[in-house]
């Protein structure tokens, strides 16, 4: 569409800037380039699309492109596909060790498992695997975009089948009919994945594509106003009609949905079957007979993905999409509550039990998602199912997995789940969360899948998890921190009822130097209001007021928007800290009984009012913020993660000690600002002669 200028311009940048092994498909160029290419189309509709409050149907293959790491791939594909096939060969009979086989085969991302110390049946059915031939294995990718999953998975399968002694001809013919499935919502998606197939499978069968193979990958239809009137001449009865509707219904939003479209009940295919291929009625062309033709074309398109999303699949593997439930339009997020309650917070988490749910007994699934759905509340229930299954493997990857977005804006993990639980297994964890770019990531994976002894691999008994309050994913926790949680936790010693919010803070907030100091207190108009702040221990950040007049306080508790938190909390000494902060270490401050408090600045308060100094001790702990960062990793600190830290009371009388002196310490310093309620003079002044000292009092004092 242009005059080639390789001087100047894009052919030019292109042989420049790109380096050769891109391209070559000797060295995975191919798909490489055409995932990039696909990511760097979709950038400017991603761009617009971010700003947006709700994301469109039209938006959400843009939104939710991110193109995989390529080493991030072959950890996925090794790791299931890879070690499914290991295990057939071992209940075949193989007597080498997992490790010895991935080694022969060349899987350089494949981590060995643990030594197990029990005597543990990682196989349910072993007789079933013995009988496993390599044509039955079936791996799907249900997000599958450019298909970068899928290539690398191709050329796993092509080493499995020449080892079994096919010839790579056969091989390419095979694994294209029988073994790769891919779903996406994004029809361009759909067509690179398409080619990238195709011409994997023509580079190891020049004849490939006059075979008229059609590769199992598939754009996900959509039904549109298409109802079971629409082929009343072909129907014979009622519960016919009632049946297609079934169907017809699930792909209503098929663009939107996506794999995510599941069958409650069996649907009746040979039905849909003799409704596609009828002949119609009429015995000449007319209008009626046109469309039929169309709509049955329509639903031919539909029953083919429809039994794709109704199979079982030896393996899963993907990069689901990302998008939590306050981007989701009505139409997704209602149906994300309806049918995916356990993680509807999130359209990862959603995916992961949606593939879950295509992956059969003995299979493997694997994923790479954000990292949330390891430790926050959010995700408990998911958590709860997901303990079903066995977490063979984790590289916990943290920030910067994906380097072209940059920064620590995506926490990641990749796993591999077995969808078979495995009582007393010990799973392998690689914490690369501290190694700042996707090259050290990958480099030090590498390192630990030859050298286990290194320190940021863990190996550990998932059954543990379920001794911590939550069920967080905490693999990397030791014994004597696990054995903590055995006995009580700061929940069973405090009370946490509610917060205030006021729904207009404009009206209902000031600062406490726009009021007159004698219009605040506990009985007068205006009240001292935690409102979270910036990182600060044991005192301070009371520097806004809130209306509790009586009015007000009858507007928190009627507004849809405000709420108030109960009255016997009101005036309460408790302790408080910031919602939201950066640091991972904790800073909890005394609350006084002269303040309120609000959804910024969590707070509650001890049973014993004598545990108070003692709990602010303990909160301030190095100790404490690592148990913390075991339930939240994140930017926000809740109720939850808080009382759920083990309490053991020890030494109590010399930790209230020092917890007083940092206070009085702190409210020192925080009373040294002319900010503070209770500022007198500035620190500076505070050795000037008594005699001149009356001179620079503050009016407030």
């Amino acid at each position: 569409m242009f005059t080639p200028n390789y001087h100047d311009g894009v052919i030019q940048h292109l042989i420049t800037d790109v380096s050769a092994d891109d391209f070559n498909v000797a060295v995975g160029g191919q798909v490489e380039i055409i995932g990039w290419l696909y990511q760097y189309y979709n950038t400017e509709p991603k761009d617009q699309a971010f700003k947006k409050k709700k994301y469109l149907e039209s938006d959400i293959p843009a939104v939710t492109q991110l193109f995989t790491p390529d080493w991030i791939v072959k950890y996925m594909v090794e790791n299931s596909l890879g070690r499914y096939w290991i295990d057939v060969l071992q209940a075949k009979g193989d007597q080498r060790s997992d490790k010895e086989i991935a080694n022969d085969f060349e899987w350089h991302y494949f981590m060995p498992a643990a030594q197990q110390t029990d005597q543990v049946t990682v196989r349910s059915n072993a007789v079933a695997l013995a009988d496993e031939q390599i044509e039955q294995v079936t791996l799907i990718d249900a997000a599958m975009g450019s298909g970068h999953i899928l290539i690398y998975a191709f050329e796993i399968f092509m080493q499995i089948y020449e080892r079994e002694g096919y010839s790579r001809r056969d091989a390419a013919k095979s694994i294209i009919q029988n073994n790769l499935y891919g779903l996406d919502i994004d029809t361009r998606a759909f067509q690179l994945a398409y080619f990238s197939l195709m011409m994997k499978a023509r580079e190891t069968n020049r004849r490939f594509l006059t075979l008229h193979i059609r590769p199992q990958v598939f754009d996900i239809p959509e039904t549109g106003m298409l109802t079971s009137s629409d082929f009343q001449e072909l129907l014979e009865t009622e519960d016919e009609a009632k049946s297609l509707d079934y169907l017809l219904d699930k792909f209503r939003y098929g663009n939107e949905y996506g794999s995510l479209i599941q069958f409650e009940k069996t649907v009746d295919w040979s039905l849909i079957d003799r409704l596609v291929h009828a002949n119609t009625p009429a015995g000449q062309l007319s209008l009626n007979t046109i469309l039929l033709a169309e709509n049955q074309a329509k639903l031919g398109e539909i029953a083919v993905v429809g039994k794709v999303l109704s199979k079982k699949f030896t393996v899963g593997a993907m990069n689901p999409p990302y998008m939590g439930s306050g981007k989701m339009d009505a139409n997704l997020g209602k149906y994300v509550k309806r049918h995916f309650p356990n993680s509807k917070s999130d359209l990862f988490a959603v995916f992961m039990e949606r593939l879950r749910a295509m992956t059969g007994t003995d299979g493997y699934y694997a994923m790479i998602t954000q990292h949330a759905w390891m430790f926050l509340s959010s995700f408990e229930k998911l958590r709860e199912v997901l303990k079903e299954d066995t977490l063979i493997n984790m590289a916990h990857l943290g920030s910067r997995a994906f380097e072209e977005i940059g920064g620590e804006v995506v926490q990641s993990t990749t796993f591999v789940f077995k969808v078979h639980s495995v009582p007393n297994y010990i799973g392998t964890f690689e914490r690369l969360v501290n190694f700042d770019s996707q090259q050290k990531k990958e480099e030090a994976y590498l390192r630990a899948v030859q050298d286990t002894q290194v320190d940021y691999l863990y190996r550990t008994n998932q059954a543990n998890f379920a001794k911590i309050p939550g069920m967080p994913i905490a693999y990397w926790i030791g014994s004597k921190t696990l054995e903590a949680f055995s006995g009580k936790l700061i929940k069973d010693f405090v009370i946490s009822d509610g917060q205030t919010k006021t729904g207009n803070n404009a009206k209902y907030l000031r600062h406490i130097w726009e009021v007159s100091s004698k219009k605040i207190g506990k009985n007068v108009k205006w009240a001292i209001h935690a409102k979270g702040g910036s990182y600060r221990r044991w005192y301070g950040n009371l520097d806004t007021i809130i209306d509790w007049s009586t009015e007000a306080k009858r507007h928190y508790r009627e507004d849809h928007v405000a709420r108030i938190a109960p009255d016997y909390i009101w005036f309460r000494e408790g302790l408080t800290w910031t919602l939201i902060s950066s640091d991972a270490r904790l800073a909890v401050r005394l609350l006084p009984e002269t303040a309120t408090f609000n959804l910024a600045a969590p707070s509650l308060f001890a049973k014993d009012s004598d545990l108070t100094a003692y709990l602010l001790g303990l909160l301030n702990s190095k100790a404490a913020a690592q148990i913390r960062n075991i339930y939240n990793p994140t930017l926000n600190t809740n109720i939850s993660d808080i009382t759920n830290i083990p309490f053991k009371v020890g030494k109590k009388t010399a930790v209230k000690q020092i917890t007083n002196m940092n206070i009085l310490i702190s409210k020192n310093d925080w009373d040294s600002f002319e900010t503070s309620w209770d500022f007198t003079h500035h620190p500076l002044l505070s050795h000037i002669a008594d005699d001149n000292l009356s001179h620079c009092r503050s009016p407030v004092g």
